[in-house]
C-alpha cells in the first residue's frame, strides 16, 4: 500500500484533499515533518492562498528545499501548481522553479469586464491531455477551478483549459505533477485523476 503525505502548511484546501483520498480508500498523513515527507511513496502539495505569504512560510520552515529535492511522485494542486513555477505576478513572487512556466494574472478583455470575472470560478473542460495521470476518457471532461492567476503555456504543459484565454490546466516534469484545477472538488473526474496519481 502506498504511503501518502499531504504537506501541512498554511494552505486552505488540505482537509478537502484528505477527504477526497479517504473516499478512494486511501489514508494520508497530513504533516510538516520533513523526514515523513521525504519517506512517503507519494506527496501531495495542495494550496489555496496568496503566493508571497506562502512562499515566505515555506522558506521559513525549510519546506521549500524539501519539496524541490523530492524524488517520489509529487502532485501540486491550485496554488501548489503556481508555487512550483518560476515566478508569480502575485506580489512579484519568486517561486520554487520546478517548472519553467511563469504565473500571470487573468486580464479581462476590454469591454468584457462583466463577463470575464476574476477570479475564474467554476467548471471548465480540460483538453490536449498528455500524461499518464489522465486517461483518454478524460479528454474534454469538466473539472472545477478557483483562481485569479494561471500558468502560461510551456514545455511542461500536459493539459489545457480556456478562460479568457487558453492556459495550462496541468503541468508535468520528471516526478512532479500539478493541476490548476481542484481534483478533490471535481467529482468522479477528479477522483479518477487522484487515483491515477496514487497508482503511479
Amino acid at each position: 500500500m502506498n504511503s501518502i503525505v499531504i504537506i501541512k502548511y498554511n494552505a486552505g484546501n488540505i482537509e478537502s484533499v484528505n477527504n477526497a483520498l479517504k473516499r478512494l480508500g486511501c489514508e494520508a498523513d497530513v504533516t510538516a515533518d520533513q523526514d515523513k515527507i521525504k519517506a512517503a511513496d507519494k506527496v501531495i502539495f495542495p494550496g489555496v492562498g496568496e503566493a508571497k505569504t506562502t512562499m515566505n512560510y515555506l522558506k521559513q520552515t525549510g519546506l521549500d528545499k524539501v519539496i524541490v529535492e523530492l524524488k517520489q511522485p509529487v502532485l501540486g494542486i491550485c496554488l501548489g501548481l503556481q508555487l512550483m513555477c518560476t515566478h508569480s505576478e502575485e506580489n512579484d513572487t519568486e517561486c520554487l522553479g520546478i517548472f519553467d512556466e511563469k504565473v500571470k494574472k487573468f486580464a479581462p478583455k476590454p469591454g468584457n469586464e462583466y463577463i470575464d470575472k476574476v477570479p475564474h470560478m467554476g467548471w471548465n473542460s480540460i483538453y490536449n491531455l498528455k500524461s499518464n495521470i489522465f486517461g483518454k476518457e478524460l479528454e474534454n471532461q469538466f473539472v472545477y477551478f478557483v483562481h485569479s492567476y494561471y500558468a502560461a503555456f510551456g514545455e511542461h504543459t500536459i493539459a489545457t483549459s480556456n478562460y479568457i484565454l487558453p492556459f495550462s490546466a496541468a503541468l508535468h516534469k520528471d516526478n512532479f505533477y500539478a493541476t490548476q484545477f481542484h481534483p478533490e472538488k471535481s467529482g468522479t473526474i477528479g477522483a479518477s485523476i487522484l487515483k491515477n496519481f496514487i497508482d503511479l
